[in-house]
């Protein structure tokens, strides 16, 4: 083969030596010196943007009537927010007033046997009438049937008597709060504004009708006496009514009797004797303490005995036990020329089991401090002062 051969697709157009289109320009010297190298920027290099598909519009220069319209948008606004403002602050209807609980008002009642405490064993001294026909613990403390009142539904109404119920149970069958030894399930069942009150009482009781422990709840001194049956006997009624649109008061009758007997010895078997309290109970209870669990209580009226109408009961009761009698002192002296507030110095006499209770016509005044005869075993025969 000699020379070489033609490209696959031919001869060139313009082979070697041949004429092409560039060949008559010819730059001088000249031309080449004064020629100058230019880079562009990126965005040089990328040219003009492309223009959108669709022109916009150009913008419309603000006339005098829009900006006043928006003037106009503002002030509304400002003066809508000022009215809700101006409402939230005056409102048209009455706020409902916050009531506060009242003070408790106490009142405490020894009451004196004529002779020695009878003696027994406590299953001896239960089946003695009428303590026979009563019942053991919480179950003594039933509700009545329940019915709508104006303002309350059933339920509620059902609410505030176990509320009540609850109360009961821990300020008088409490074995703890007998003994002194606990005070916070009485006092988280009280209304907040009464807990500083109930504090007052136990840490510091006074014969003043504020401050009697006692009539918070039933509290012995366990260096003293001690229950000689845990099984509490109890028999009474509970009642209940609207006091006013928005609360509900609820009147607590109940006779409490705890078989006792003297601390630190050994038990005798017929050594117990029995001690009995009737506590009459004032209660009020609005919607909020029905949501909360808790109470209102507005007056207390206790009797206790076997006591001595000297016994100072503001603290905690002091029983007489098995074989012991009343002394013959009476009850603490009340001079009506001191200043401050007076006290009432009262004592009841305690008639044994078995005695019929006077009627309503033989007590003092017509009627018994409560209106009707004690259904425990305590009848109070002769309830005024006691000469000192």
């Amino acid at each position: 083969m000699t020379g070489r051969s033609e490209p696959p697709n031919g001869p060139p157009e313009n082979p070697e030596g041949g004429e092409d289109e560039y060949r008559s320009l010819v730059f001088d010297e000249s031309f080449i010196r004064s020629a100058r190298m230019q880079e562009f920027s990126a965005q040089e290099r990328m040219g003009e943007p492309a223009r959108a598909v669709r022109t916009l519009p150009a913008p419309v220069a603000p006339s005098g009537h829009g900006s006043r319209a928006a003037i106009v948008l503002v002030v509304l606004i400002a003066l809508a927010f000022a009215t809700a403002v101006y409402i939230g602050f005056r409102n048209p209807y009455p706020q409902p007033v916050t009531r506060r609980a009242e003070p408790l008002r106490t009142t405490v009642v020894p009451l004196a046997p004529r002779g020695a405490v009878p003696a027994g064993s406590p299953e001896q001294l239960y089946r003695a009438a009428p303590l026979s026909g009563f019942r053991t613990g919480a179950a003594g403390i039933n509700f009545p049937s329940v019915r709508r009142t104006q303002n309350f539904s059933d339920s509620q109404i059902t609410t505030a008597l176990a509320t009540v119920k609850d109360y009961l149970v821990e300020s008088s069958l409490n074995p703890d709060v007998l003994t002194g030894q606990v005070r916070r399930p009485v006092e988280q069942l009280l209304d907040p504004d009464q807990r500083g009150q109930f504090e007052r009482s136990l840490s510091n009781p006074a014969d003043d009708g504020l401050h009697a422990a006692t009539g918070w709840l039933v509290r012995f001194d366990p260096a003293q006496v001690e229950l000689a049956d845990p099984q509490v006997r109890v028999q009474g009624t509970l009642t209940y009514a609207e006091d006013g649109a928005g609360t509900l008061e609820i009147v607590s009758d109940h006779t409490f009797t705890y078989a006792l007997r003297p601390a630190g010895g050994a038990p005798k078997e017929d050594g117990a004797s029995l001690f009995t309290v009737r506590r009459e109970l004032r209660f009020r209870l609005d919607r909020e303490d029905l949501r909360l669990h808790r109470l209102e209580l507005r007056t207390a009226h206790v009797q206790a005995g076997p006591q001595s109408c000297s016994a100072d009961v503001t603290g905690s009761l002091r029983p007489l036990l098995a074989g012991e009698r009343a002394d013959a002192r009476g009850p603490a002296a009340t001079d009506p020329y001191a200043p401050g507030r007076p006290r009432a110095a009262l004592c009841g006499t305690l008639a044994p089991l078995g005695t019929p209770t006077p009627a309503a016509s033989d007590a003092p005044g017509g009627t018994t401090p409560s209106g009707a005869p004690p259904p425990g075993s305590a009848a109070l025969r002769d309830y005024r002062p006691r000469p000192a």
